[in-house]
């Protein structure tokens, strides 16, 4: 089971980008990550700033997110 699939950021995806930039804290690790993940599968880190996508980089080759 991927971690995505615990939360679901489908709805509400700016969530996901508050998480990821601090402005709402996450529930848990898991939960972070989770966002974080979301922002790479939907492809949304693409059109947000490029901090997004070089920080994805680095949590994938630090093995965070499942590529």
């Amino acid at each position: 089971m991927r971690i995505t699939d615990q939360y679901s950021f489908n709805d509400q995806p700016g969530i996901a980008i508050f998480i990821a930039e601090g402005v709402e804290q996450a529930k848990s690790q898991e939960e972070f990550i989770a966002a974080w993940q979301y922002l790479y599968d939907s492809g949304m880190y693409l059109r947000l700033q490029g901090w997004y996508g070089r920080r994805i980089k680095d949590m994938i080759r630090e093995g965070i997110l499942d590529a």
